[in-house]
């Protein structure tokens, strides 16, 4: 009898233990974001630099406007919170390349390990951006005005970016993670280099699949280009999820979050996903309060094979306003 009191009183402890590190993470992670140019939430477009980090890395989440905090359970959980990497029981690896106008292609790669010796999931990603070619030109004084001249010559602007992600379960429900990233832009011979981190955390509320999500991205010091500081694209996002239908066939899943960005006023997101028989996926989302964004659509196949693995093929459309449409193909590997 008094051995098993002593084992309630031990898992009473743990429990309010468990309790108190969630408590206490999720406020270091508000503080963190309330203390960071964040909370200064002001229309300061073009005031960050590395815009490539906010391009989005999963056709699926984009195709549900990228309300994606709460409910990403894949390996771009690297990207979106890498507290969702616990979501991986295998080995997972993913591939997007995004087609964006003016000839910028961007580039996604990235891999999820689960540790079993030590818990928890790693994830290593690589992102990069490559521009057309750009004419070189030469500004100089007019009599009247100034005047541009072109060299004959052409060069590309270029971002990379590595990243080394780790998450793992802190109780049966909440998770949390990190990410440290190296970045790199490149223009024609100047070169900028810099260092960022990502601090998430998810929350499985066990009803309906009820997932509350939070994440502050791109977190570090000023990049420098040619003797000019600029800041990282900060953002702070609140997200959360919830499973409308839940048949044997029919899956329907409702997101939506607001972000909170360091360059800009507060942005909007909701998505929605059918998906039939778990193999075939139809989505849509909104996306508001941007400058020249607006509805978003896609789809996605699942298809298994052998015993644990299989393959995704996922497709995005993204109405880019003005600047006409985006669009956005991811094919993923589970192993």
């Amino acid at each position: 009898m008094t051995s098993l009191k002593n084992k309630e009183k031990l898992a009473g402890r743990a429990k309010k233990t468990s309790r108190m590190i969630l408590l206490s993470i999720s406020c270091a992670l508000v503080a963190i974001a309330l203390t960071s140019p964040v909370v200064f939430s002001q229309a300061k477009v073009g005031t960050t630099g590395a815009q490539f980090l906010e391009l989005g890395v999963s056709s699926r989440a984009m195709a549900m406007g990228e309300a994606f905090t709460a409910v990403v359970d894949d390996i771009s959980a690297v990207y979106y919170n890498p507290a969702a990497l616990t979501s991986l029981y295998g080995r997972e690896a993913s591939f997007t390349y995004v087609s964006m106008p003016a000839d910028v292609g961007f580039g996604f790669a990235a891999i999820g390990l689960p540790l079993e010796s030590i818990g928890g999931v790693i994830g290593i990603a690589m992102y990069s951006l490559s521009s057309g070619d750009i004419i070189e030109t030469t500004y100089g004084s007019g009599v009247i005005s100034p005047t541009i001249s072109g060299t004959g010559r052409t060069f590309k602007w270029q971002d990379v970016a590595l990243s080394f992600s780790y998450g793992r379960y802190l109780t049966d429900r909440f998770s949390i993670g990190f990410t440290v990233k190296y970045i790199q832009e490149t223009a024609a011979i100047f070169t900028s280099n810099g260092w960022a981190a990502d601090v998430g955390t998810l929350y499985d509320t066990g009803f309906r699949g009820f997932k509350i999500g939070m994440v502050i991205t791109n977190f570090g010091g000023d990049m420098r280009f040619e003797r000019v500081d600029y800041p990282l694209p900060i953002n702070f996002k609140f997200g959360a999820s919830i499973n409308v239908i839940e048949q044997v066939d029919h899956f329907v899943t409702f997101a939506a979050e607001g972000w909170h960005p360091s360059d800009n006023l507060e942005k909007y997101n909701t998505g929605v996903e059918y998906t039939f028989k778990d193999m075939v996926s139809l989505r849509a989302g909104a996306r508001f309060n941007y400058d020249v964004d607006g509805l978003t659509a896609g789809g996605g196949l699942r298809l298994p094979f052998n015993e644990d693995q299989e393959i995704r093929i996922d497709y995005a459309y993204q109405d880019f306003g003005i600047l006409t449409e985006v669009h956005r193909f991811t094919l993923s590997f589970a192993f």
